[in-house]
């Protein structure tokens, strides 16, 4: 979502979707703020005059300390503080753990037409739930031309030029039990800015285009077991078409990424030629990047092995006998 998320979808989609349940409390005429950051703001020092640390665009998260704080107040100082928070650029207040806060607070909201919001949840639980919902919302996002499999648990990001083989390298991984996320057009978000996370748009979900077939629909031919909505991105295979002038990795030694929304990705380039059985490779692929993740680089190992045996069959032959008698 470009340029923010609105406070109200706080109060719509979240509550619905993320387990957030918001009160609106005052301030009603504001719900159209928007939210640009997806890490609320706990400032309990710009209540005592050190507003300057405010943020603009993050949720502002009012606790029992800063509750207990503005009633030790007198109601014209709590209102001048109110007032100069308020001030600035916030697009929402959110009391946490249900505390009621001072009747000053939601007049100088309605004033402000700042939205003053309510959680039940304590405060870390409820700044850990915004902060993870508003990261879906805020964070960088693209479409791919691909196809993502979730093959043993690993998401698999299968791009490669148009025709090359990407959807019927997918149908026959779903035959043998894996689980289609996405065909053809696939939603890559950024999450903490360190993952992708991967989805299908909605009017395409649990579809798939095979030439020659047409549109199928994978959930209704092989169960809903055979597809899931969306999966994180741990692996990108890219298929292409076979150079035989090109040198190809034949160790599996060379590290390449892909990279994309500042993130990046372990990337295989597997070429394609008659013969190949793609999704057998692609598997064996996701299979291989599981033990590397567990730590295990079979490649590696070996080399390893191949240089120890060099370095003692060198040093037998550096062995000086001495002259024959």
């Amino acid at each position: 979502m470009s340029g923010g998320v609105p406070v109200q979808t706080l109060l719509r989609d979240l509550a619905e979707a993320r387990g957030i349940a918001l009160e609106l409390l005052a301030g009603a005429g504001g719900t159209d703020r928007l939210i640009t950051n997806p890490h609320p703001q706990k400032t309990g020092l710009a209540l005592s005059g050190f507003d300057q640390y405010l943020r603009p665009g993050r949720v502002l998260v009012l606790g029992e300390s800063e509750i207990r704080f503005l009633e030790s107040l007198g109601a014209d100082e709590r209102t001048t503080v109110v007032r100069r928070v308020f001030a600035h650029d916030i697009p929402c207040l959110v009391v946490t753990a249900g505390f009621d806060p001072p009747a000053e607070v939601g007049v100088e909201a309605d004033r402000a037409k700042l939205p003053l919001l309510r959680s039940r949840a304590a405060t870390p639980l409820a700044m850990a739930r915004l902060s993870a919902a508003l990261d879906v919302y805020l964070g960088a996002a693209c479409v791919v031309h691909g196809v993502l499999m979730d093959i043993l648990g690993l998401g698999v990001l299968i791009v490669g030029e148009s025709g090359i083989g990407k959807s019927e390298c997918a149908l026959d991984l779903v035959v043998r039990g894996h689980r289609l996320v996405a065909d053809d057009a696939v939603d890559l978000r950024a999450r903490a800015e360190s993952f992708l996370i991967g989805s299908c748009p909605d009017l395409t979900r649990n579809h798939m285009e095979i030439r020659g077939l047409g549109l199928i629909n994978v959930q209704d031919l092989f169960g809903v077991a055979s597809t899931r909505r969306s999966k994180r991105v741990e692996l990108v295979v890219q298929l292409e078409r076979w150079d035989p002038t090109r040198e190809y990795d034949r160790l599996g030694l060379d590290e390449a990424h892909y990279e994309t929304l500042g993130i990046r990705v372990p990337m295989i380039r597997m070429p394609v030629a008659p013969g190949r059985n793609l999704a057998i490779l692609v598997e064996v692929a996701a299979r291989n990047q599981l033990l590397r993740n567990g730590g295990l680089n079979s490649a590696r190992r070996l080399t390893e092995r191949l240089d120890e045996e060099l370095g003692r069959a060198r040093e037998h032959a550096e062995i000086d006998f001495g002259d024959d008698i």
